[in-house]
C-alpha cells in the first residue's frame, strides 16, 4: 500500500547529525515503513497504511482546538525528537503536539466498517476525524484501535488530526528510561506517533483477537477468538 501524502509539498530529510542505521538511510518520504503492520489476522486486501508526511504543529498545552495554523512536516511513524522525523524537536509538558493529514481513502476500505489502528502513540492522544472528536487513549507503548465508521463523509477525502500530550518524567505515566535531560544510561524522550497508522475495513463481525492454549497432556491447541459484533448462532470454520 502507499503511504498516505499531503496536499502541499514540502520536502523532507533527517535532521541533526545522528548516525544513521542501514535501515534509516533507506527511509524515503514515499515508503517510510511500508510493511503490513500485523504480524496475526492478516487482512491482505482491506487496509491501507497512512504512514507518510503529516502535518505538525506544537501549541500551548491548554490548546484543545485543532490549529489553523501548523509548524510543517514530520514524518509518520517517527517520534518528533528522532532524526527521520525530519523535526527533531522537544515537546515536554507545558507543549501539545498535534498532528493532521487528508487521507483520501482506497476503494478497498471505502465501505463496511472502517477501523483506524495505532501502533503505538506516546502518550496520551486524542482523534480527530472530520474536525469531530473520536476519542482518547492514554498508553505510550500499546496499539489501539478505533472505529471511525459513523464519522466519515461522503467521498472518499476525510480529514484526520491528533492531539498528543507527553509529559515524560514530569508525569506519572510509565515511561521506561525515557527523560527530559537524559545522560547515562537515560534515554531521550519519545513522544507521539511512533508505530504504523493504518486504516483496515471489516465487515459487522470480525474477528478481534485470538489466544492458542497448548494442552500437551491431551495433544491439542485450545482455541478461543474475541469476536466484535458476534450474533448468535456463528461458528468458526479453520484451515489446518
Amino acid at each position: 500500500m502507499m503511504a498516505a501524502q499531503l496536499n502541499f509539498a514540502q520536502e523532507w530529510k533527517p535532521v541533526g547529525s545522528h548516525i544513521l542505521t542501514p535501515w534509516g538511510e533507506k527511509v524515503t518520504a514515499q515508503k517510510p515503513h511500508p510493511e503490513y503492520p500485523r504480524p496475526q489476522l492478516v487482512r491482505t486486501n482491506n487496509w491501507q497504511n497512512l504512514n507518510g508526511l503529516w502535518k505538525y504543529a506544537i501549541t500551548p498545552v491548554n490548546t484543545k482546538e485543532i490549529p489553523q495554523q501548523w509548524d510543517g512536516s514530520i514524518l509518520v511513524p517517527y517520534a518528533i525528537e528522532s532524526a527521520l522525523s525530519g523535526v527533531g524537536k522537544d515537546v515536554g509538558k507545558d507543549k501539545a503536539l498535534w498532528y493532521t493529514n487528508t487521507v483520501t481513502l482506497d476503494k478497498s476500505v471505502n465501505k463496511n466498517n472502517v477501523l483506524l489502528h495505532f501502533g503505538a502513540v506516546d502518550w496520551q492522544c486524542d482523534v480527530y476525524v472530520n474536525n469531530q472528536l473520536v476519542g482518547r487513549h492514554e498508553g505510550g507503548f500499546d496499539p489501539f484501535t478505533m472505529d471511525v465508521t459513523s464519522y466519515l463523509k461522503k467521498g472518499a477525502k476525510q480529514e484526520i488530526a491528533l492531539r498528543v500530550w507527553d509529559p515524560t518524567d514530569d508525569g506519572p505515566q510509565p515511561r521506561g528510561k525515557q527523560v527530559n535531560r537524559p545522560n547515562g544510561i537515560w534515554y531521550t524522550p519519545v513522544t507521539g506517533i511512533w508505530q504504523t497508522v493504518w486504516l483496515e475495513s471489516v465487515p459487522k463481525s470480525y474477528i478481534v483477537k485470538t489466544k492458542q492454549t497448548p494442552r500437551l497432556d491431551e495433544g491439542v491447541l485450545a482455541f478461543q477468538a474475541t469476536v466484535a459484533g458476534s450474533q448468535a448462532g456463528m461458528k468458526s470454520k479453520f484451515a489446518h
